[in-house]
């Protein structure tokens, strides 16, 4: 027999505290940027969890947090769990009714949130039922001038704190810890609640050497935000590690992103894809950076197409490594890293092989079915919707009985996703099932057929939806965005016929509609719903 040892965040801050004191924490913040040793994080850390006792937190008490990525957002990360309390990670994009909606099914008591932000909530304020205190995260000591009721200064607390802390060591290792809501596509965001033992057995996954391979001597900057599914892990997996953090705050410019990961020698950048298509852009304008520290970029979210796979690795000396996850899976569950004998592959196929959203990680289990449930074949052709069970996968939504039976059945999570699985065992999504286009009976992919618009040497964006067709039932249109310099020279028959020997001819658009911005969901997806909305 083994020890009962729980499975606790709490591990994570000790183990930081007490190997990597001096290991260091960049935070960029409105006012300044920040430097703190993780002694100095783990004594603030210390601070945040008594003042929170001293508003009176008790445990299971939800505590918001509207912030941006940075040191304070962190400290949040662990006392907030460590201390028994459970934190909710608020998208800070959501449409007003949204917020209201996630705020108050949440049963948020206490808000932090950082000064920039105030405006946003100030006019929902007398909306949220539960709120009972808004703290203001600022450089400032005094409280800034803020139309928000019942505020307090976070740096004031802290200071008036003690700066020890005896965090408890007898929770539950299946005590909530966090909540996070999806961005809901249809109907109201939904809620997903993450475990302390969810958390640390996801986060351990995150830093094995196939996943992210985490490690002390990495500097690991995540562009994806702290408000979005716990950062992927990644703060997590970083401080337990005794990595590097390298917090970007609200300036994500590609100019900015590029500074910080040369002057903070990163070595792991973690984005969407819209970040990364922003930041080839730049370098192909001639901006010229070091980056010989990275080691790859990590892509999520959504898939990036082989192109841009391409022109990183040739043009500028940058792998990238994709994966995939949703809220419900916290969210790492695919990484399409190449095993060993596909490095001697052709380049394009090996590129193709990346642009996958990959491999199953260690710990999970997965399974794809036609719609009689029964598993597809592993040919990289028959079609089926992902599912997935395993230890830091959701199995119900938060308070939500009739969507949380649609998506959880007979023991599994049904994604929604239609996928196909190689004979190498790599998943690649062909779409989510309301965006597959069916045209004459025949199923089109356009998360495919996107990502073969991009390789266009003029094309920034490309995100393809339905349209109805009174023969064909429907047929897919292309909403493209061009680069700046090819917008008056590249018209819908050069698409048309640079598609023409890349893709099946059934496939081909039946219209193009070029804009100057596709719109995009809060996490920096395509907003197909609005595409379908506009223009269907």
């Amino acid at each position: 027999m083994m020890m009962d040892h729980p499975l606790l965040i709490t591990t994570m801050l000790h183990r930081a505290r007490k190997l990597f004191p001096k290991k260091e924490v960049f935070s960029r913040c409105f006012d300044q940027d920040h430097r703190l040793t993780y002694s100095q994080f783990y004594e603030r850390t210390c601070r945040l969890a008594n003042v929170l006792a001293s508003l009176g937190v008790k445990p299971g008490d939800r505590i918001g947090s509207f912030a941006w990525n940075n040191h304070r957002h962190l400290e949040l990360y662990f006392a907030v769990p460590c201390s028994g309390a459970v934190l909710h990670t608020i998208n800070l994009r959501l449409f007003p009714d949204q917020l209201v909606h996630v705020i108050n099914h949440a049963e948020d008591k206490i808000i932090f949130i950082d000064e920039d932000l105030v405006p946003l909530l100030a006019r929902i304020a007398d909306q949220l039922t539960t709120v009972e205190k808004f703290i203001i995260l600022s450089d400032k000591d005094e409280l800034p001038e803020i139309n928000l009721p019942r505020a307090l200064s976070y740096e004031k607390l802290l200071a008036e704190a003690p700066a020890e802390y005896d965090f408890p060591e007898d929770l539950d290792e299946n005590t909530p810890a966090a909540m996070c809501y999806t961005t809901a596509t249809t109907g109201a965001p939904k809620g997903v609640i993450y475990t302390h033992r969810s958390i640390y057995l996801h986060a351990m996954m995150v830093a094995l050497p196939d996943v992210l391979n985490v490690r002390e001597r990495d500097s690991i900057l995540p562009v994806v935000p702290m408000f979005h599914v716990l950062s992927w892990g990644i703060p997590y997996a970083g401080v337990w590690m005794g990595s590097k953090l390298v917090l970007p705050g609200r300036l994500l410019t590609p100019e900015a992103i590029c500074k910080l990961i040369e002057e903070e020698k990163v070595t792991l950048p973690v984005g969407v894809p819209t970040i990364w298509i922003g930041l080839h852009q730049h370098l192909q304008s001639g901006a010229s950076y070091d980056f010989s520290s990275v080691t790859y970029i990590v892509n999520g979210g959504s898939a990036i197409s082989k192109s841009l796979i391409k022109s990183f690795e040739e043009n500028y000396g940058i792998k990238v490594l994709h994966g995939y996850g949703m809220t419900e899976t916290s969210p790492v569950v695919l990484i399409s890293e190449p095993k060993s004998y596909i490095d001697q592959w052709d380049p394009d196929r090996r590129y193709a092989q990346q642009a996958r959203q990959g491999l199953v990680v260690p710990g999970t289990e997965m399974k794809i079915v036609d719609v009689n449930g029964k598993e597809v074949a592993w040919d990289g052709k028959e079609m089926g919707e992902l599912c997935f069970k395993g230890p830091w996968i959701a199995d119900s939504y938060y308070r939500d009985p009739e969507r949380s039976a649609e998506a959880f059945r007979d023991g599994w999570l049904h994604t929604g996703d239609i996928v196909t699985i190689d004979e190498e065992g790599y998943i690649f999504i062909q779409d989510r099932a309301k965006d597959l286009i069916k045209s004459g009976g025949e199923w089109i992919s356009s998360i495919d057929l996107e990502n073969t618009i991009m390789a266009h040497p003029d094309v920034v964006e490309a995100a393809v939806i339905a349209i109805p067709d009174e023969k064909w039932v429907e047929r897919p249109m292309a909403c493209i965005v061009l680069k700046e310099s090819a917008r008056e020279e590249v018209d819908q028959q050069d698409i048309l016929e640079f598609l023409k020997d890349k893709v099946a001819k059934w496939w081909i658009p039946d219209r193009v509609l070029f804009l100057d911005e596709i719109p995009k969901t809060s996490v920096g997806k395509f907003n197909k719903k609005e595409l379908r909305k506009t223009y269907s």
